[in-house]
């Protein structure tokens, strides 16, 4: 149990979600814009209408405009008359009175066959789950596709069209004197009250089968921007206009660059998020909590 307020107590449930990122103006609700959090809590509206108030999401991480998820996580609370709505739902996969797969259940009919969101699992969360304070990393991938026999137009909307072929050797190389604790305020944009220190833990390029090159990061958590501006730092030094040590130096000097271009959302997909063991959860959000509040 979980609370809306010290008098409601409340079930909290997990949801894991995958979306395609063209048609929503990024994650958060914005007015009179089309984002994933605004469609998915429309949904939630429709399918607790008869016991609002309707839920509201919290989110692993953030995503931009245009920016995709394979796997991204949230967290709701649900009253227990809320619960008991969802007790006469059956769904085809999940144990019986399993409200956190009935709300999947119930969201995928609501958001139709052909949709670009879809909810992937629903269950009832471990006690002291929270889907963005308990995280405990992100991984990232984002695709470039620098030769023409491997433009596949079947996914022009998550893979970036690079004119230069790159040295996928020379970027990966570059990527790794980016690892480690640092303050990414160079590779970020700003946010008042917000640190832009965090830990990258991974940074790698590869070639896939198809020969498209593939980044895969994977921080604690990552600011504004940050995954679109490192890739920029290393498409450069694939084409030849940085050389490896330059990404290092622009992390040390800690400002922005025009040296460094911010890619394109398109090519960006969230594809998993961390957490400890169930017993860690609650002790990994508030620590969380008080170094954000930092």
């Amino acid at each position: 149990m979980s609370g809306m307020s010290d008098s409601v107590p409340t079930v909290r449930i997990r949801l894991d979600l995958a979306y395609d990122g063209t048609g929503f103006s990024g994650w958060a609700r914005q007015p009179g814009l089309r984002t994933v959090q605004g469609v998915l809590e429309e949904a939630l509206a429709t399918l607790f209408t008869r016991t609002p108030p309707a839920p509201v999401l919290v989110v692993a991480g953030r995503t931009d405009a245009g920016v995709h998820a394979a796997d991204q996580v949230v967290h709701l609370d649900l009253t227990p008359e809320q619960v008991a709505s969802l007790s006469t739902v059956r769904v085809a996969r999940g144990p019986a009175g399993d409200a956190g797969a009935a709300v999947a259940y119930r969201l995928n009919g609501i958001l139709g066959q052909h949709t670009d969101v879809v909810v992937k699992r629903g269950g009832l969360a471990p006690a002291g789950f929270d889907a963005r304070f308990s995280a405990v990393w992100r991984r990232y991938e984002y695709r470039v596709s620098d030769r023409v026999e491997t433009r596949d137009p079947a996914q022009r909307h998550r893979t970036l069209w690079w004119p230069n072929e790159l040295d996928g050797d020379a970027m990966h190389a570059a990527a790794q004197s980016l690892l480690g604790l640092h303050d990414f305020a160079a590779y970020c944009k700003p946010r008042e009250g917000a640190t832009t220190i965090r830990t990258l833990q991974a940074f790698s390029w590869r070639r896939d089968a198809s020969g498209v090159l593939v980044a895969a990061l994977e921080a604690d958590a990552f600011c504004h921007s940050m995954v679109r501006a490192l890739v920029g730092g290393a498409v450069a030094v694939g084409e030849g206009r940085l050389a490896a040590a330059d990404l290092a130096l622009i992390l040390d000097v800690g400002e922005r660059t025009s040296a460094v271009k911010v890619m394109a959302a398109k090519g960006l997909t969230l594809t998993e998020v961390g957490y400890p063991a169930d017993g860690e959860l609650a002790a990994r959000a508030e620590a969380t909590r008080a170094r954000r509040a930092l």
